[in-house]
């Protein structure tokens, strides 16, 4: 009889969850052994704590020592429908959420803690953790939900429809945003505006929070893409976009009340960091005309209207290559952290720079930066990337 013990394959490093904190200066990453918390700026490592279990999602709240965390991956540390709100400063869970259902996705704030799950998403009291509210969705097994001091927004009960939330009233605000299911939202700083894209990802709607009124619509493109993330700029003037054609988009947000001085540009500079630099596949544009993208066609009558649809005024490609196999898809009996992981997070944390990172065994921080050169067109350029986990590390 053959007594030897088997050799068990190591798992390969593998980031399962990529989410930045409230004002992105750091995002946390949540790992198959627990999860750490980098710094955006450089993506140098803050926190590494090892929970010896898979840690799904992990969500800083603001820059502070509480992070709610979820199980996940191939060995969970708690099950999917915990939350814990793990306090570093004490080393210990300080309060635990159970849900009936899998988790889909959190987010933490000073006073309250929502948890999005398949088909609602849940408003909980922060330090007491007792649920304040409940509100019915669509389907949304991405875990779709934003945050801002005054507001939470989620899918609507209507694919394509949008739910916003006062924190400190309950009114419900109903914005009927996209003829398909959604699937990116992002809340500008002041969370005066809400920016959406829908499972099509060619348009993206920009909205008044206030009064559910559109801002604008730009157009990522022509085709159909998924759409990854939407970040606003810290002062609201730019809109940044990530999709799987491995494109950043950077659009303007026209805000009537916006001073044209309080949103400088850098000028041409050195990269700042001793990584990989380069300037490739990136375009730009200087006025309003080129930003349609089609230039003269534009004012041609009875075109389409995608010729007169305003389009990026920079563009430049990202990583978001990621080896094959070993991933189940997305659906509701997969256990989190196990799908296709994420790519092209956006931290927006400066208005000149901010980064794109992505989860997987190809992890990677890219960093970028808004200028413009002699001529005063706007182009954005890349200052470096580097395997921020993994065997490249």
């Amino acid at each position: 009889m053959d007594v030897r013990q088997r050799i068990q394959p190591s798992q390969p490093k593998r980031v399962l969850s990529v989410t930045f904190n409230e004002d992105k200066s750091c995002f946390s990453i949540g790992l198959e052994s627990g999860f750490w918390v980098l710094k955006a700026s450089d993506g140098k490592v803050i926190l590494k704590k090892d929970l010896k279990g898979g840690i799904a999602l992990a969500q800083m709240m603001g820059v502070s020592n509480v992070i709610a965390i979820v199980g996940g991956g191939h060995r969970p540390k708690f099950a999917g429908n915990k939350v814990i709100l793990w306090d570093e400063s004490s080393q210990r869970g300080a309060t635990e959420i159970s849900t009936l259902t899998p988790i889909r996705a959190v987010r933490v704030t000073s006073s309250r803690v929502v948890v999005a799950l398949q088909n609602s998403v849940q408003v909980y009291r922060f330090k007491q953790g007792d649920k304040l509210s409940e509100y019915e969705t669509a389907d949304n097994l991405g875990g779709l939900v934003c945050v801002s001091d005054k507001q939470i927004a989620f899918p609507g009960r209507t694919p394509g429809h949008i739910q916003i939330v006062e924190l400190a009233t309950g009114n419900v605000s109903i914005i009927p945003a996209h003829d398909t299911p959604l699937r990116a939202m992002s809340f500008s700083w002041d969370g005066d505006m809400l920016a959406s894209a829908s499972e099509k990802g060619t348009l993206i709607h920009v909205y008044n929070t206030t009064t559910c009124a559109s801002i604008c619509e730009v157009r990522r493109g022509m085709d159909s893409a998924t759409i990854y993330d939407l970040c606003f700029s810290p002062s609201g003037a730019f809109l940044a976009c990530t999709s799987d054609k491995s494109t950043l988009h950077i659009f303007d947000v026209p805000r009537p009340n916006r001073k044209l001085d309080a949103t400088p540009i850098s000028p041409i500079t050195a990269p700042s960091l001793n990584l990989p630099s380069s300037r490739p596949n990136s375009s730009s544009s200087g006025n309003a005309e080129a930003n349609n993208g089609w230039g003269w066609l534009a004012k041609v009558p009875l075109l389409p209207r995608a010729f007169s649809d305003t389009y990026a005024f920079a563009t430049i490609k990202f990583n978001t290559e990621e080896p094959l196999g070993g991933v189940a898809p997305l659906s509701e009996f997969a256990t989190l952290g196990t799908t296709k992981p994420q790519k092209g997070i956006i931290g927006w944390f400066d208005e000149d720079e901010l980064v794109v990172v992505g989860a997987g065994m190809e992890a990677r921080w890219e960093k970028f930066r808004l200028a413009q050169d002699s001529e005063g067109k706007r182009y954005i350029d890349r200052l470096g990337w580097k395997h921020y986990y993994g065997e490249h590390q």
